[in-house]
């Protein structure tokens, strides 16, 4: 699982950031070998690309967390390189999740914060919902095709297809440890996104149009190519169902 996944939580509480996912994540290899059992998916993310030159991100360029949450999944995946190198018995994949958005049909599987969100998403719902009066866009003005930050959003249903096709390589024996990205390979940005969910959802988002935030990325979406080549993988839905399903 993610653990915690809020990035300024993190900036804000590094120790518990750390504390939670790094040395969590060091006692459940732990137990895990104590037991015989070497095999793994976890869950990385795409923050260990931090501010990305060039997109999109292949699982060879070059990675730079940019805050503590992104620093604790890069620690993590060095720490399963070092253990699957100690020992060959391991067989583990590091799964690279870009901006997992929506619900399962059926409703029954969703998100709904409690607190402040963390993502674009469930602060766009609540809008809709009335329980926030307006959508803060951060950003206005960068080189993109409509000035605001671009992303790129996955439905959670391909995301579980995603570790569902990882699971069936962790059956290879030439598996040691191995990344793959889990995005769409399409970068769509804030407006669109929201452009997509009022149609979805018939309701009208009001916008509240600030500067940009501090650390945020300007552009960031996924090469997914070597996860459809060699976990023969692909997202299926685009960003009409992902709203769709968040909304219903």
């Amino acid at each position: 699982f993610a653990g915690f996944k809020a990035v300024g939580e993190g900036v804000q509480k590094p120790l518990m950031y750390y504390n939670n996912n790094l040395i969590g994540t060091i006692t459940l290899l732990e137990v895990m070998a104590a037991h015989g059992c070497k095999k793994l998916v976890f869950s990385s993310s795409a923050t260990v690309y931090g501010w990305p030159k060039t997109v999109p991100c292949t699982e060879e360029s070059p990675i730079c967390a940019a805050n503590p949450y992104g620093r604790t999944k890069l620690f993590i995946e060095e720490i399963c390189r070092d253990v699957q190198r100690a020992d060959s018995e391991w067989k583990i994949i590091l799964l690279r999740y870009f901006n997992p958005v929506g619900a399962h049909p059926s409703g029954y599987i969703g998100e709904d914060p409690r607190g402040i969100p963390n993502n674009l998403m469930p602060f766009v719902q609540q809008v809709a919902v009335g329980r926030r009066p307006a959508l803060t866009v951060f950003g206005t003005d960068y080189s993109t095709k409509d000035g605001t930050g671009v992303r790129d959003y996955i439905h959670v249903v391909d995301l579980a297809d995603g570790h569902i096709a990882a699971l069936a390589k962790l059956s290879d024996p030439s598996i040691g440890c191995e990344v793959y990205n889990l995005g769409t390979g399409k970068g769509t940005s804030v407006l669109e996104m929201v452009a997509a969910f009022e149609k979805a959802s018939g309701k009208k988002i009001p916008l509240l149009m600030a500067g940009r935030r501090a650390g945020d990325a300007e552009v960031v979406y996924a090469s997914t190519e070597k996860a459809e080549r060699e976990l023969k993988w692909k997202a299926k839905y685009g960003i009409e169902e992902m709203c769709r399903d968040q909304w219903n």
